[in-house]
């Protein structure tokens, strides 16, 4: 196996992770959680998951289902040359999802961190149970085991880029709308049953845990090349874990990557393996991962998926955007802590959803206005988000849909 030195692993970076091309596909990874409708308080076993689901057969819109370590549900979509694809695809098969699991009286909710139930272990594959004791031994226990098993989130994935410039443009945009999105869809102000005094309780527990590995690259050096940027991140980054040519997992080597390599030790299976133990709210594999947003309530899981996409793809939008969040780019802890309350990100969140709307039509994707624009008049435009709509009486029970209903805070 040929060793790796660091100019392999910017190489790698560059002709990989950053591959450019013509921008327009999108996908959309959305996790939720599974509760028993007659208790929801407590923990469903994920095999009585898998059971139901894998009985109901693969999903016809070509999402695959897979599980996070405390029996989070996963629907991650192929991608899509399109947001209206897109929509229909995953939505289609959410509801063959819901539909599977209803007869057994199981239901689908979104949070960003789970309202009422405390962290259940419930992986059995090696690398979970290394990344646990990873953080346990690097003292993020609580935070570590609630990453794991008590978070969900919606994952918006865009391309690169065009070519080298448009790639940076494009980097450096999503990363300034970090925080606008974090606060624009805020939907964890519980966690086991108490409130954290947090709107985004899960980008509270991101922040808590290894920073070599959860923030963002882009923090300092704007100007930075996102692949150098990148290749320093994963490079200063510790080992998680190691999988060993005798099948063995061993975690926590006690060294960072660029340590091993020193060693002349990895390979590229191995350095393609570390970067995916990396954890930045927005992380480059040949597309843009847009990490930083919790899981919404069901019918509005493709509202930041479009948002997002507009202000990526659509010129206007993307001017825009480049305007209103700029001023906002660093302001993370605050939008983690007070939502659309922060007059400045509020202000950012407006402009961002003034230009997705407007710009929706353009991209072909007019069927989802009627939505984004629900969700920008029930909560943008109010500096509100789904964090502080009043706790129903089950923290998992759904909530209003329109705003006719009479509940509907106003």
């Amino acid at each position: 196996m040929t060793r790796l030195t660091v100019d392999d692993v910017y190489q790698h970076i560059r002709g990989v992770c950053f591959k450019t091309g013509p921008p327009g596909t999108v996908g959309a990874e959305t996790e939720w959680f599974v509760i028993d409708a007659a208790d929801p308080a407590a923990h469903v076993p994920r095999e009585r998951v898998r059971a139901l689901v894998g009985g109901a057969g693969p999903p016809s819109g070509g999402s695959r289902v897979t599980y996070e370590p405390g029996g989070q549900l996963e629907l991650s979509s192929a991608p899509f040359g399109g947001l209206g694809a897109l929509h229909s695809a995953l939505g289609g098969d959410i509801a063959h999802v819901r539909d599977a699991l209803a007869p057994d009286g199981l239901a689908l909710v979104g949070h960003g961190v789970d309202p009422v139930r405390r962290p259940r272990f419930q992986a059995d594959h090696p690398r979970y149970a290394c990344m646990r004791d990873y953080f346990f031994a690097g003292g993020f226990p609580d935070a570590g085991l609630a990453m794991m098993c008590s978070t969900a989130s919606i994952q918006v994935n865009l391309d690169i880029g065009a070519d080298h410039t448009d790639a940076f443009r494009r980097w450096r945009l999503v990363h300034a709308l970090g925080p606008v999105l974090v606060a624009a869809f805020a939907n964890s102000p519980l966690r086991a049953g108490r409130r954290t005094g947090m709107r985004s309780s899960r980008q509270g527990i991101w922040t808590e845990l290894d920073p070599g590995r959860t923030l963002p690259v882009l923090r300092d050096g704007a100007d930075a090349d996102p692949a150098e940027a990148w290749t320093r991140y994963a490079l200063d980054a510790q080992v998680m874990l190691v999988h060993t040519a005798e099948g063995e997992w061993v975690s926590d080597p006690g060294m960072s990557f660029l340590e091993w390599l020193d060693k002349g030790e990895p390979g590229e299976d191995d350095l393609s393996y570390h970067l995916s133990t990396l954890f930045p709210p927005v992380r480059p594999r040949g597309w843009l991962e847009l990490r930083m947003i919790d899981a919404l309530p069901g019918p509005y899981w493709p509202v930041p998926v479009a948002v997002a996409t507009a202000l990526l793809d659509d010129p206007a939008a993307s001017r825009a955007a480049e305007a209103a969040a700029e001023p906002v780019a660093h302001r993370w802890a605050e939008a983690a802590r007070s939502g659309l309350s922060d007059p400045p990100l509020a202000a950012a969140a407006r402009a961002c959803f003034a230009a997705a709307l407007d710009a929706l039509p353009r991209l072909g994707a007019s069927g989802l206005v009627p939505l984004v624009d629900e969700y920008a008049r029930r909560y943008v435009e109010r500096g509100r988000t789904p964090a502080d709509d009043p706790a129903p009486d089950s923290p998992h029970s759904p909530l209003p849909l329109s705003e006719e209903d009479p509940t509907w805070p106003r």
